[in-house]
């Protein structure tokens, strides 16, 4: 039997593209302005504003996404609501 990484655990593979992984990172961070936010959305992303959120909201209804980032995810569900 061999031991798979469990997608689950930190640090881990989740299924997730790159991409969506550093949208999660992004959207953890904390700033100072709604204006730094969208700088860095901008710079590190290369999305506007509305593609972030649109990509945002697909990622909510993401297992995978819920499995890398649980307290964000769910707490941007709650929000949604």
């Amino acid at each position: 039997m061999t031991d798979a990484p469990d997608p689950t655990e930190p640090g881990e593979p989740t299924g997730l593209s790159d991409d969506a992984r550093a949208l999660i990172d992004l959207e953890s961070r904390t700033f100072r302005s709604v204006g730094a936010k969208e700088k860095r959305i901008r710079d590190e992303l290369g999305l506007t504003s509305i593609q972030y959120h649109v990509r945002l909201n697909r990622l909510l209804d993401d297992p995978a996404a819920l499995a890398y980032a649980p307290g964000l995810i769910n707490r941007l569900r709650e929000r949604r609501r």
